[in-house]
């Protein structure tokens, strides 16, 4: 493609000059929106198959411009094209060198569409396929995570509100929490595809076209369930890019979460798990180190996708129907989001299936912190003691055990007896680890059979997706 043919702009004919140089740049969209391509030129194949439907091109001229685009497609693909910003966008220089290539007929192209529509096509059809590629992803995470909490299905830890020891759980119900987020984020993946996948080829630029175009078959030949309703709206709406940005923002968030614990949980203070060399990096003055940089970036990166849908939310929030040059911003936040879920999920996915929990450091961290004193008080309920006073006669239970540096589970049968006489020696089945997670045996309790019959539900589920 030579400078010169690139100077011409197809919109230039009202024009009386040239564009100044730093506007051509500025406005340019090009260095960022070429990714778009493959689905630019998929579109602009069902728009000509339509056209010669209709009868608007022969079915010569659209042969040619097919295998036109496919050539510029194989071109692209090889890294053996050329961008231009004088062309402002991935849409004119992929136009522009089909009209190079054969013609006049390449101009006919354009014929009933406009580039408003085109853009917000192609960002559907490109979001479309990202959102099936993250959702594999996605599911290859909570697989990871059902493989490693079947493994830890039995393994004692302390759960914590407060970030203090509240009760025993197992590793393996811990796990499964954050399946249950991811599972709630699939959802919302799905849900934001399913309301994306209609087709706004046809609209134009804001009022559709005089053309007798066929927008049911473009929709089909692109595989959207419909066309969108409404031209104005179409041209305009960027509300799936918003929803997958909230989508987005959420799995991050809770990503981050995950990794806030991770990150705990590989220090020294905490010992609980052991992440894999190959997912830290050591320190250039302290050899001694081993940083979990993995989940710390992730940790880190939540703020860009969650400042990206605080962009796209603002960059809406004031326009009029119907297109605005504004709309050009909503590319680089999206696309920066999808790189960034996309190398966060792989990450996590590669990472989870292969820490190693350290048992016996949760064990004992377990028995720390009183964790099993609900259970000294679910004890004396069941022992005709108003829940009230059980939890005093625990409370001072606790101090006891404080005083005398005495975990509940260590103190003598005389010794609880201090504290009521209603306590026999039964009371040492709820006061072990192993009694206070067994004892919670319902649905989305912590008992190892809950942990296994939660896994085999979510193996089944993750086995219909």
């Amino acid at each position: 493609m030579s400078q010169d043919d690139s100077s011409v702009k197809p919109w230039g004919g009202r024009f009386s000059e040239a564009t100044d140089a730093f506007v051509e740049r500025f406005t340019a969209s090009v260095t960022f929106d070429q990714r778009l391509y493959h689905h630019d030129i998929n579109g602009s194949i069902a728009h000509a198959t339509m056209l010669a439907s209709v009868g608007v091109l022969t079915e010569d001229e659209k042969n040619t411009i097919i295998s036109g685009l496919e050539a510029i497609r194989a071109d692209i693909d090889s890294g053996n094209f050329t961008w231009s910003i004088a062309l402002e966008d991935v849409h004119m220089n992929i136009e522009a060198e089909l009209t190079k290539r054969i013609g006049i007929t390449g101009k006919k192209l354009h014929t009933g569409r406009s580039r408003n529509d085109q853009v917000a096509t192609d960002i559907r059809l490109y979001l479309r396929d990202e959102i099936d590629a993250i959702a594999l992803e996605l599911t290859r995470l909570q697989g990871g995570l059902v493989v490693l909490a079947e493994r830890e299905a039995e393994t004692i830890m302390p759960g914590f509100t407060h970030l203090q020891t509240a009760q025993p759980v197992t590793f393996g119900h811990h796990l499964l929490a954050w399946y249950e987020m991811l599972d709630r984020d699939y959802g919302r993946l799905v849900d934001c595809r399913a309301r994306l996948n209609q087709s706004p080829l046809g609209a134009a630029a804001l009022a559709g076209t005089t053309y007798p175009i066929n927008r049911e078959q473009t929709a089909e030949l692109m595989g959207f369930a419909a066309p969108t309703r409404n031209s104005l709206d179409s041209v305009s709406d960027r509300d799936f890019a918003i929803e997958f940005n909230a989508f987005a923002a959420l799995v991050m968030t809770h990503l981050s979460r995950a990794s806030e614990e991770l990150v705990l949980w590989t220090s020294a203070q905490f010992n609980f798990i052991d992440l894999p060399d190959r997912f830290c990096t050591g320190s250039s003055i302290m050899p001694q180190k081993k940083n979990p940089d993995v989940p710390e970036l992730v940790r880190g990166k939540t703020g860009r996708v969650t400042g990206n849908l605080i962009s796209l939310l603002t960059l809406m929030k004031s326009q009029p129907l119907a297109y605005n040059k504004d709309n050009q911003e909503d590319k680089e936040p999206l696309f920066d989001t999808v790189d960034t879920i996309k190398d966060c999920l792989r990450a996590f996915a590669d990472m989870i299936p292969a820490l190693t929990a350290n048992k016996a450091v949760m064990y004992e961290a377990a028995k720390r912190g009183f964790s099993t004193a609900t259970d000294l008080a679910d004890y004396l309920v069941r022992k005709g003691i108003p829940f009230r006073d059980s939890h005093e006669v625990v409370g001072k239970s606790v101090a006891y055990g404080i005083q005398q540096q005495k975990d509940l589970s260590e103190m003598s049968l005389e010794e609880l007896r201090q504290f009521s006489d209603v306590i026999a020696e039964d009371v040492f089945d709820v006061l072990t680890l192993e009694g206070s997670v067994a004892a919670r045996d319902h649905i989305g309790g912590t008992a190892p059979a809950q942990v296994r019959k939660a896994v085999a539900r979510a193996k089944d589920a993750l086995a219909l997706r």
